[in-house]
């Protein structure tokens, strides 16, 4: 199971690191510290070469994570929220909680990335022209450092959605043609052939003994699933376009006391209703949301002597919606928030409550009848 780390925060920007970049930052060490710093230059040392692998592994990371805050800090600029910068072992993502409204926010968002690895590829180009006459471990290292940059700002820069020159592709064609949907078709089936061109120079060079070809593979593979689920997503919400919270929620629930037993919410409610999530209330006012999972946190001995209120999440941190919210926002809700359900609440009081199975209901029923 995958997990991730907040490490630090940064303009108000969570900055996390995923567990898979544990991996590729081994590899990064590894591949420094054993082959290319000891083929570069001769030390009598070889923990130097370690040490001097572990600091330029950690600025290459430093690198992509200014690439990423260049993303996140310009879409605040703009008006946009920002939830977190997620390093992982194909660099970085910055999770923004909604798509650019218009396509000159989309161009300047997407372009800022590259801009700014190209400006570090020329601070380090700098660096290691200034320390080469004093030392050549650490001008070898910057002109490293100004390599890694400038290759991530030209991949970058490839038209493929999602990566950043697809956006400014998508940008382009959304300003040309006044169609979002249209512009990300283009720019997803742009970044679908990248993506298979990325996989096939992969395996050409994997069986010419080239194992640097898996790397490409991976990518390609990471570019296709990212290309399709990227236009899914606009799709998803154009089909909940004039859709309110109201025709997506179910009114009829149910309902549990916070003093209700465990055993019997299990018993009476979950076995007899087939039901997973229950709404806690009192009187007409949420004070939270149970579900099976929060059950299945304490052993099945333990049921008897517990409340509701001891295992609910408390109204406080759940997230909730009100009537006229669009479809499209509860979607963006029910994906940020990675819950399977959202109450609706009317001036504290609750009125209904929409789950991913009424928004693909309705997404189904609206496709077979062609809207």
């Amino acid at each position: 199971m995958r997990h991730s780390w907040k490490v630090a925060r940064i303009s108000g920007i969570d900055i996390k690191i995923d567990s898979s970049w544990i991996v590729i930052f081994l590899l990064f060490t590894f591949s420094l510290s054993a082959f290319y710093f000891p083929q570069s230059f001769q030390l009598a040392n070889r923990a130097y070469y370690w040490l001097l692998g572990i600091l330029t592994s950690l600025l290459v990371f430093a690198s992509v994570l200014f690439h990423e805050l260049a993303h996140s800090l310009t879409a605040k600029k703009q008006g946009e929220e920002v939830e977190d910068i997620t390093l992982f072992i194909l660099g970085g993502v910055a999770r923004i909680t909604d798509e650019p409204g218009t396509p000159q926010k989309e161009f300047s968002m997407a372009l800022i990335g590259p801009v700014s690895s190209f400006l570090l590829a020329l601070l380090f180009i700098l660096v290691s022209y200034l320390v080469a006459p004093y030392s050549r471990p650490f001008q070898v290292a910057a002109a490293y450092l100004a390599y890694i940059n400038a290759i991530v700002g030209g991949f970058n820069l490839l038209p493929g959605f999602p990566m950043d020159g697809g956006r400014v592709l998508r940008a382009i064609v959304w300003k040309a043609t006044g169609d979002l949907k249209k512009a990300t078709r283009v720019a997803s089936l742009t970044g679908q052939g990248m993506a298979f061109l990325l996989i096939f120079f992969g395996i050409l060079q994997f069986f010419r003994g080239n194992l640097g070809g898996l790397w490409l593979v991976l990518i390609g593979w990471f570019l296709h699933n990212a290309s399709v689920q990227g236009y899914s997503q606009v799709l998803l919400k154009s089909s909940l376009e004039g859709l309110k919270a109201t025709d997506l929620m179910s009114r009829d629930f149910q309902e549990v006391r916070p003093d209700l037993p465990v055993e019997t919410l299990v018993q009476d409610y979950v076995l007899r209703h087939r039901e997973r999530n229950f709404l806690v209330t009192e009187g007409e006012h949420l004070v939270g949301i149970v579900c099976l999972e929060d059950v299945k946190k304490f052993p099945r001995e333990r049921w008897p002597e517990l409340r509701v209120r001891d295992i609910m999440t408390p109204a406080e941190k759940i997230v909730y919606v009100t009537p006229g919210t669009s479809g499209d926002q509860i979607l963006q809700r029910l994906a940020t928030a990675n819950v399977n359900q959202v109450p609706v609440l009317e001036e504290g009081r609750v009125v209904g409550i929409v789950c991913r199975n009424n928004l693909l209901q309705v997404l189904q029923l609206r496709t077979e009848l062609g809207i």
